[in-house]
């Protein structure tokens, strides 16, 4: 008898790594579960990227907002449904917003551990039971070099992934003795749109963290070039999956790597040095004492601004 394919939910499966991984998995003879906000468009996109017909049974759609404690509950019945007990759950879903702490509007805040952490806990809850009492299944949490170290001008965003790290540890110990595992995929810099439009800026580009902001920018620009195909983290998940141990822990891209080998083989003070110079931020007490001040003049189309700095 033809063995039954093997199931896998992959979040946030409509753009960028999740399009990527769900492609490469059906491809390689799982049965994809897409879990979106949107699976009718998003559907189309998979069928396009995957060839498969719109009568499918490996190639499954599940609405799914991260930040509705409502939709996630009806997406996991929605999965039980469909394959019982999914063989892997792949929480790739994800927001970011550019900020630094002062500027970060607090509401955002709360925005992105709701979907970059609590999202994810709420799915893995509501789906383990099954799983449990299945005795297999893997769960794999996709991080970023922001949850290695906190990065300036997207603290928010570091912090929830730090969470989330941490969590899928302590999970890891819990879930062992029922034969489930869990993987934490460290991911590097890839060409998705999460680096340009899916990202809200709110910082305050003539405010006082100015420098900061013109520095970041101006490293990111060099490093898109170096930016990795997303087919090269799908790969990556794909090889994970077939892992056995119970916890493990991968980065995926040279960036990620070496930033995790330096979080654990340099010094806080060097690591917080070298970031500052790839960052392009200012020394330490270099902008102490200055205050930016911004005044407009003139009417509306024919308006300038004014900026000064006060010394202390």
């Amino acid at each position: 008898m033809e063995r039954e394919a093997r199931s896998v939910v992959i979040t946030g499966a409509s753009r960028g790594l999740g399009l990527a991984s769900a492609t490469c998995l059906y491809k390689a003879g799982w049965r994809v579960i897409g879990a979106m906000r949107s699976p009718e468009v998003g559907l189309e996109g998979l069928r396009a990227a995957t060839g498969a017909a719109a009568d499918d049974s490996r190639l499954v759609g599940v609405r799914l907002d991260l930040d509705d404690p409502a939709s996630i509950v009806a997406a996991a019945k929605a999965i039980e449904e469909a394959v019982g007990a999914p063989d892997a759950l792949v929480h790739n879903a994800g927001i970011a917003a550019v900020g630094c702490v002062e500027e970060m509007p607090f509401d955002v805040c709360e925005h992105l551990f709701r979907t970059n952490l609590f999202g994810p806990v709420r799915l893995t809850k509501a789906l383990l039971p099954s799983m449990r009492a299945a005795g297999r299944g893997r769960i794999v949490v996709v991080s970023s070099q922001g949850g290695i170290r906190g990065m300036p001008s997207i603290s928010a965003y570091s912090a929830s992934k730090g969470a989330l790290e941490r969590w899928a540890e302590a999970l890891a110990e819990e879930v062992a003795p029922f034969g489930l595992g869990v993987t934490i995929l460290v991911s590097g810099m890839f060409d998705t749109d999460i680096l340009t439009e899916q990202t809200q800026h709110y910082g305050d580009l003539t405010g006082p963290y100015a420098t900061h902001y013109a520095g970041i920018e101006r490293t990111g620009r060099s490093l898109m070039r170096l930016a990795n195909a997303p087919e090269r983290f799908a790969a990556a998940l794909a090889t994970v999956l077939d892992e056995r141990a119970p916890f493990a822990r991968h980065t995926v891209g040279l960036d990620a790597r070496l930033l995790w080998l330096g979080s654990r083989l340099l010094p806080a003070r060097l690591l917080h040095h070298l970031i500052r110079l790839a960052m392009r931020l200012p020394r330490h007490g270099a902008l102490q004492g200055r205050v930016r001040v911004r005044a407009s003049h003139g009417a509306i189309g024919n308006s300038h601004s004014e900026e000064r700095e006060q010394h202390g």
